[in-house]
């Protein structure tokens, strides 16, 4: 089963789990159960229409998955899914 990992930003979200396996042949699939599974997670990683989410990127056996078929994408059963949100803001200028 492909395994998740849920960035700490993020964990507040899922219970505090770390990574989690989750059933799925698909990108798709596995972000849809996760987000049934803790529903405060949805709006941080699929957009209105159910799409990935502009501000994270989502990585598949550590390959950036825009570059491969998005939500899409076939996954193995021993897959390691990567989620990293985007990260903003810094020092304002002098």
């Amino acid at each position: 089963m492909p395994r998740v990992r849920i960035p700490a930003p993020l964990r507040q979200h899922a219970d505090g789990q770390r990574e989690v396996a989750v059933a799925g042949a698909t990108l798709g699939e596995v972000l849809r159960a996760l987000t049934e599974r803790w529903p405060g997670l949805r709006p941080r990683l699929l957009d209105g229409d159910g799409g990935l989410h502009p501000f994270v990127s989502v990585f598949v056996d550590g390959e950036d998955v825009r570059l491969l078929q998005g939500l899409q994408t076939p996954l193995r059963a021993d897959a390691e899914v990567t989620i990293l949100p985007s990260m903003a803001g810094g020092a304002e200028r002098p």
